[in-house]
């Protein structure tokens, strides 16, 4: 077959000739079958895209009824689709034909959608009319490989989708198997199965749905679920996920795309989405599930109720040759509220590594950011009106920061917590690391007694979880900071890395633990191993500060300046970080930086001294005690 017979085979009728169309002005016609082009047509290309036919149900019966009426209705009513529902949705009107329309769309989504809003939005037309002399419509929804040109649409999919608005009733829309394929239900709309339908010239049936308003908007989660839970209630164990935010990373659009950077905004959020898998302080959606709405016009609050997500994280990525600015936008769910925005630098290459910078940045950014924003929460808001994953994510931030009134805030809030779930092992282990922490702050006047608190509350959580991971690790760090007992220590840590090997507190405790036993390889390989399993962690800062000790064990100097440096950036008054930092000035010799951060030490606790530091070290720790104290000596703290 010649380029010219191909091009006649191509350039087919719009329509199906059983497919009656009707002009208001004229009599009803048959389109014929045997319509040819001239060989000056435009110029064909062939794309996949979603028609939407539209058509007046009985447009004869009306146009004999009230032919000015009717004309006047449809006239107004295809002149809103125009204006209106077509540059919403991105679509295009292909034909008007008296009693019917044929749309394209780039997308399924955006077709739906109009689809469901021309049903919508006839019924203000028929305001005032009998039953009789309502204009209803019925609609096809297809998507298929077509042939177009700027002014038409060819090929066999137009001719389906004719026939599926035939087989829909007044005010239905059927769609095709395809259609209901690439949509979501629930978000993009209500599918019923017609099962398969036979249609005139077609040799195999068609699978049929009819398509019907989501529901998506009949309830407001964030409205009824708000958590007004009295203290107590609860009865059952509420797994950790029940107590940690969600986090829905939604593709980024691609601004002034150019076919090789259509990708980018997958490739970014997929590269996000794998960094901050990783931290332990939210659950974040699953990739397969936000890909869904990429293409969908939801609102933030929308997304939270379809996902169950806390907070949507969107954006965009603009590419200028290989640079790109990244455009991150992070919203609470609950409110609608964008509670922090920033852009990003970085090029198409590094979005391509598997440790993607420009992903790590901005994952740390959002741990930050909500960490951030619950703790605003908390401090501002009544306890018993804020979610459980509020509660503990604000008690595990407030009892790291400097000042005592945030300190004693977090025992509050994990205490409240406990009330509100007693059935949940984690807030009572946090709390247990609450009472250790006072002792690394020299808060506590009766040692033995607070231990023994420390070491109750690890008990009823293992009680509550005897597998519970989180709570060995705290039992662990209790001997090992309140008790001194660094074998009792030991055995509490490596049974919870027996039952989850990816416990990076227990992790970085036994590196503490392996320091104080001079088993400093040990110490660093540990403290690695957490930070690598907590790179998105918003007590990163913690973590820091352990490994820095770890490094000065073995005598890395630099290292441990590096992760003190870094770790008293978010906690400048941490004694134990101090104390390390002065200790690698003094062995590196730099006596006026160790002369320094004594002071400082000093002027936190005026009582410090070299004796109280080698008397309350635990037994087994006596050789690197013994080294540290020589260098704290020369940076300046008193012997006595």
């Amino acid at each position: 077959m010649d380029g010219q017979a191909k091009m006649r085979m191509l350039c087919r009728p719009l329509f199906s000739s059983s497919i009656l169309w009707m002009n208001p002005l004229q009599a009803p016609f048959k389109m014929q079958p045997s319509l040819v082009l001239p060989d000056f047509c435009a110029a064909l290309n062939r794309a996949t895209r979603t028609l939407v036919v539209v058509d007046v149900v009985e447009s004869v019966r009306l146009m004999q009824a009230d032919e000015a009426g009717t004309i006047d209705r449809w006239r107004r009513f295809t002149a809103q689709v125009r204006s209106e529902v077509l540059p919403a949705h991105q679509g295009r009107l292909v034909k008007s034909l008296g009693d019917g329309l044929l749309l394209e769309f780039e997308h399924v989504p955006a077709a739906l959608a109009a689809a469901l809003t021309i049903q919508r939005n006839v019924r203000p037309y028929n305001t005032g009319c009998s039953v009789e002399a309502a204009m209803q419509l019925r609609l096809g929804v297809h998507v298929a490989e077509v042939v177009m040109d700027e002014l038409d649409v060819y090929g066999t999919g137009v001719n389906l989708t004719a026939r599926l608005a035939g087989l829909a009733g007044p005010g239905e829309i059927v769609v095709s198997a395809p259609v209901r394929d690439q949509s979501v239900p629930g978000l993009d709309a209500e599918f019923e199965d017609m099962g398969l339908c036979y249609l005139k010239h077609l040799n195999e049936p068609v699978q049929a749905y009819r398509a019907l308003p989501a529901l998506r908007l009949a309830q407001q989660p964030w409205k009824t679920q708000k958590a007004n839970v009295k203290p107590g209630a609860g009865a059952p164990h509420q797994p950790m996920t029940g107590l940690l935010p969600s986090l829905a990373i939604i593709p980024f659009q691609v601004r002034n795309p150019q076919p090789q950077h259509l990708v980018l905004g997958e490739l970014l959020a997929d590269s996000l989405i794998a960094k901050m898998a990783g931290a332990d302080s939210l659950r974040v959606i699953s990739r397969l599930s936000t890909s869904a709405l990429a293409q969908r016009a939801c609102t933030v609050a929308e997304i939270g109720q379809l996902l169950s997500a806390t907070f949507v994280v969107s954006g965009s990525v603009q590419a200028n040759g290989e640079q790109l600015k990244v455009q991150i936008e992070l919203a609470d769910a609950r409110s609608e509220e964008v509670i922090w925005t920033d852009l990003f630098s970085a090029t198409v290459a590094e979005l391509a590594e598997r440790d993607c910078p420009v992903a790590e940045a901005i994952g740390e950014a959002l741990v930050r950011q909500v960490t951030h924003h619950e703790l605003r929460r908390v401090q501002h808001l009544p306890l018993p009106t804020l979610e459980s994953f509020s509660l503990q994510l604000s008690g595990m931030a407030l009892m790291h920061r400097s000042t005592k009134l945030e300190f004693d805030r977090a025992r509050q809030v994990l205490e409240y917590l406990i009330e509100r779930h007693p059935r949940a092992p984690e807030p009572r282990a946090w709390l247990a690391k609450w009472y250790v922490l006072r002792v690394t702050r020299n808060w506590v006047e009766d040692l033995p007694a607070e231990s023994a608190r420390a070491l109750d509350h690890t008990q009823r959580a293992l009680d509550i979880s005897p597998d519970c991971s989180l709570a060995l690790a705290m039992e662990g760090f209790v001997h090992c900071h309140m008790r001194k007992d660094l074998d009792a220590a030991e055995v509490a840590l490596t049974q919870a890395l027996a039952i989850n090997p990816s416990n990076s507190l227990a992790w970085l405790f036994i590196s503490v633990v392996q320091g104080f036993f001079s088993n400093g390889a040990d110490a660093v390989n540990s403290a690695d191993k957490a930070l690598a399993l907590s790179p998105m962690d918003p007590l990163r800062h913690h973590f820091d500060a352990i490994a820095c000790t770890a490094h000065l064990a073995v005598g890395d100097l630099p290292k441990t300046i590096a992760l003190a440096k870094r770790a008293l950036n978010v906690d400048r008054n941490h004694l134990p970080t101090l104390r390390a930092l002065a200790t690698a000035y003094a062995e590196s010799a730099d006596e006026a930086s160790a002369n320094s951060v004594a002071q400082k030490i000093l002027e936190i606790d005026p009582t410090f001294t070299i004796r109280c530091f080698l008397e309350k070290g635990p037994r087994g720790g006596e050789k690197n005690r013994a080294r540290y104290a020589k260098a704290l000596l020369i940076a300046g703290i008193p012997a006595d």
